[in-house]
């Protein structure tokens, strides 16, 4: 029997995504747990398993292109099956350029289905339109039932509401809003937006236009831990134990900090605010094509060594393009570490829905005055704190700090 492959629901706010590759061609055999293709979603590359046997009997999606959430990929079939002909949803799916996609037959039905599926945009009482047309939309006062959608099954995306009259009135006298656009010369190089850089550019938009922002800095004294962890990892040399980066100290120090002042673990939900029982950690990590958030679930509970094994895994499967949808959801609070790169000091954006986010610099060694009056050597590193002005107010986020800068500078207690 004929099984449809369909492109799969990889993360909890993907509605479409590219069919990067096929690691299976036409004609080759499949058994349960095959790597079929790499599809990449709003968040990262990830493989697609079989989840029947059989013979890949048609590709109906070409690499590179497009598809929305269960359109149909390619057909699985028995030996000496017939192949079906593409389904008809099929046609939703898109190439990077806009157009179907080979394989995908733009017969009269299909189009008369996608047609019909343009008129009922808005007729079924649902608006179809991307998440940034309806911020867009929303800021600038712009009604989205009199607007025409121009992606795929006729949904409303970001350049149709730029494009609309303001208030969104049909045959309104106000003037379409104009996008600045880059003037690009003949040999400049235009990239299109990979699903990764698309959302990223969707979430931090809305985080800095729809979350009021306020920042605190502290400057933490970083000669403890800088002294702590040469003399663990020197016993590491020798035992072949596990070796420690600043950043596992970092990261110890923002969990436990969240779990004494837990105002700042929190998220704004419209009419309330939750706080989390859980300390949830995510860790940016830079990847090739942006950035990805995963999360270490629990992370107050968890040992030194346990956080250390925890982000040495998620990088690895970050860098490799293995993680999993579950690994990048559930986050309460986010730290982005940049002290690798050379940055002293930078506010970082919130990742929404989270209520802050802890930008850490580099430790330095810098001139100070000491308890004597004198001006010596020491470590210094700058952290800052990005907050949402709606859940944590500025008494909130100086106590949060106030108790991670003693943590830092005790570094023993996180190991008791």
């Amino acid at each position: 029997m004929a099984t449809i492959i369909e492109m799969p629901k990889l993360s909890d706010t993907m509605t479409e995504g590219t069919l990067v590759k096929w690691l299976k061609k036409e004609g080759d055999k499949i058994a349960t747990g095959d790597v079929l293709a790499e599809i990449e979603t709003d968040k990262a590359t990830m493989e697609m398993q079989a989840f029947d046997e059989g013979i890949l009997g048609k590709i109906y999606i070409l690499a590179g292109s497009k598809a929305l959430l269960g359109a149909a990929l390619g057909v699985i079939v028995d030996e000496g099956e017939a192949i079906p002909e593409a389904p008809v949803p099929v046609a939703a799916a898109v190439s990077s350029a806009g157009v179907p996609t080979a394989g995908a037959k733009t017969t009269a039905a299909s189009r008369a289905a996608a047609s019909k599926s343009n008129s009922l945009a808005t007729s079924n009482g649902k608006i179809k339109a991307s998440p940034l047309a309806r911020r867009i939309a929303a800021g600038r006062g712009v009604d989205l039932r009199n607007i025409a959608g121009s992606g795929p099954g006729g949904r409303i995306v970001r350049v149709d509401v730029e494009n609309a009259p303001t208030g969104g009135a049909t045959g309104s006298s106000a003037k379409p809003v104009q996008t600045i656009r880059p003037v690009a010369g003949p040999d400049d190089t235009r990239i299109p937006l990979s699903g990764m850089r698309t959302i990223i550019a969707e979430r931090l938009f809305y985080s800095k236009t729809q979350i009021p922002h306020f920042y605190l800095n502290i400057e933490v004294d970083a000669g403890p831990i800088l002294s702590l962890r040469a003399q663990i990892n020197a016993g590491a040399e020798k035992s072949g134990g596990n070796k420690y980066t600043v950043n596992d100290f970092i990261l110890k120090a923002v969990a436990g900090a969240a779990a004494e002042v837990p105002a700042v673990n929190a998220s704004f939900d419209g009419d309330s605010i939750i706080h989390f029982a859980k300390v949830n950690l995510s860790v940016a990590i830079a990847v090739e094509d942006g950035l990805v958030t995963p999360v270490i679930r629990d992370a107050a509970k968890k040992s030194m060594l346990d956080l250390s094994s925890c982000v040495k895994d998620l990088a690895a499967k970050a860098k490799n393009k293995k993680l999993s949808p579950d690994e990048f959801v559930g986050g309460t609070i986010t730290v982005s570490n940049l002290g690798a790169y050379g940055i002293d000091n930078f506010d970082a954006i919130i990742n929404p829905p989270q209520a802050a986010i802890l930008s850490i610099g580099a430790a330095k060694k810098v001139p100070v005055v000491n308890a004597k009056g004198e001006i010596t050597v020491g470590d210094r590193m700058w952290i800052g704190m990005s907050c949402d002005h709606r859940v944590v107010d500025g008494a909130v986020g100086a106590t949060y700090l106030a108790a991670l800068k003693r943590l830092l500078e005790t570094p023993a207690l996180m190991l008791v």
